[in-house]
């Protein structure tokens, strides 16, 4: 049986451009699999790493505009967006190549023997070691940051592992594009270019989180497709970390006295926010606590006048593009929901931005619309209107775990005169990353960054953005007792590598 074709398709007419690759059969997963294992040993260098990993970030900068013009063209998300990310993506390369060479990512700790402890002590050295072969599942929604060359493939490559990708079928001729500009960089430095595979197909993503040489995986994707393979990864004769994001509503609670002071600014920024690249960001505001009465009229008014004059809109595929159609009309549907600026098909290949606005009661008691604490993927979002605080409260205590949550606060509740701090720790249980007067839509990369929450946000308590991401690849060894001559030089006394680390019991830098 022949192989079946993988097609670069145009969003904005459903047609296919090219005939990319053909899927990947379970012989040719085994295959890149295995040959990224026997290329492990290439990356134990730290100035081997850091060298491709900036190689890498030259170089796809040096394609910026092939890679841009093939991604416009397999995603519709603009060549103005895609540089940004572009430039996002290779800002992250760059930042844990930094991280390699300073090496404190290695958490190492040194305990001399200390027979008066009790129970004694023994000679301890311990320190963090690479998984091996990590799999990485691409997003739809960010065809640079969170795909071949994304956070889940720099952070496994910095911390030493090499990185198998099931591409993403919304954008597989950028894939193989990026592809072949890390192995290249990493040809660079006499790291094998197996280093980085790159396998097509749903099947091929099965085979994958299965084989026995996969040590660990990331996924960003829905919460069906990240669960399904949570569950192989778990059920293997040897489970493995499987760090998933799969969806998020990313609440926001607006005080009365926040509308009462900037309806507009808030009605206005909430429909920048949630119209941000056709509202597929994973950190789109889904649903917006809003209080009744004049105040929060306003801010509707002011939502509805910005969200109205938004143009049509190229979701990332047509099947999106249905399900978006399907889901709001649904939502629509249900009692007591309304829809002033009415959300749906736009064109034949596009769809226009709007939103709900529903009762808030009819979101916390009996006969409760749970399917507007859903995410739905695309421009929308719904405003519940609140009739006092504990009806607020009733709400945020029945939503899932979430990626962000944000609150609007006055000038007066934002210096500490309210209830700012109490609605903080009402959303802190909530999210991994809690807000104050802003907008969730745009992840910075910093090592303070969290992006990632309690499940169904995502199914470890890791990050995927951030210095940090880099922890999910690896884990800790100690050696008790071992000579020195048989040490890992990260682990010696005279710190040969000058490496950051704790030495009994004192933090040397």
């Amino acid at each position: 049986m022949a192989a079946a074709p993988v097609w670069s398709v145009d969003p904005r007419t459903g047609k296919q451009r090219e005939q990319v690759a053909v899927e990947a059969t379970a012989q040719e997963v085994d295959a890149a699999v295995r040959a990224a294992h026997a290329a492990r040993g290439a990356l134990a260098d730290r100035a081997v790493r850091s060298a491709f990993l900036r190689s890498a970030a030259a170089g796809l900068d040096a394609a910026k505009d092939g890679l841009v013009d093939t991604a416009d063209a397999e995603t519709a998300l603009g060549p103005v967006r895609l540089t940004g990310e572009l430039a996002r993506t290779t800002y992250q390369l760059r930042a844990f190549a930094d991280m390699v060479d300073e090496g404190a990512f290695l958490d190492v700790i040194i305990d001399h023997p200390d027979d008066t402890a009790t129970p004694p002590v023994p000679d301890l050295r311990r320190y963090k070691v690479p998984l091996g072969v990590v799999a990485v599942y691409s997003a739809s929604n960010f065809p640079f940051a969170f795909s071949v060359a994304g956070g889940d493939t720099a952070s496994a490559l910095a911390a030493g592992c090499p990185v198998v990708v099931k591409a993403h079928p919304d954008h597989p001729a950028l894939s193989e594009l990026v592809a072949v500009v890390l192995r290249r960089a990493a040809a660079e430095h006499g790291v094998p270019e197996d280093v980085v595979g790159l396998v097509h197909g749903f099947e091929a993503g099965v085979e994958l989180i299965g084989h026995p040489l996969v040590a660990a995986a990331g996924f960003t994707g829905s919460v069906r497709g990240g669960r399904a393979l949570f569950d192989a990864a778990a059920a293997r004769p040897v489970p493995i970390p499987f760090h998933g994001e799969l969806g998020s509503l990313n609440p926001v609670v607006v005080t009365e006295a926040a509308a009462a002071e900037r309806a507009e600014a808030i009605g206005s920024g909430l429909a920048g926010s949630m119209t941000l690249g056709v509202g597929q960001f994973c950190v789109k505001p889904g649903l917006v606590l809003v209080p009744s009465g004049a105040a929060g009229d306003g801010l509707v008014k002011a939502l509805t006048d910005a969200v109205g004059g938004t143009g049509a809109g190229v979701l990332l595929d047509h099947r999106m593009r249905d399900n978006f159609v399907a889901g709001v009309a649904e939502r629509a549907g249900l009692p007591e929901v309304d829809a002033p600026v009415v959300p749906g098909a736009g064109g034949e290949h596009t769809v226009r931005a709007g939103f709900l606005t529903v009762p808030a009661s009819r979101l916390a008691g009996e006969g409760a619309h749970d399917l507007l604490l859903e995410e739905c993927f695309g421009p929308v979002t719904v405003v519940a209107r609140y009739e006092d605080e504990g009806e607020a409260t009733a709400v945020l205590s029945r939503l899932p775990g979430n990626l962000t949550a944000t609150v609007h606060l006055s000038g007066e509740e934002a210096a500490g005169r309210g209830r700012g701090a109490e609605i903080l720790a009402e959303l802190t249980p909530l999210a991994g990353r809690v807000l104050v007067n802003g907008w969730p839509t745009g992840v910075a990369v910093a090592p303070a960054q969290h992006h990632g929450g309690p499940y169904p946000a995502t199914t470890s308590t890791s990050t995927s953005v951030g210095g940090t991401a880099i922890e999910r690849w690896l884990r800790p060894v100690v050696y008790q007792n071992a000579p020195e001559a048989l040490l890992p030089k990260e682990l010696r006394d005279d710190n040969p590598l000058g490496l950051p680390r704790r030495f009994n019991k004192v933090l040397e830098r």
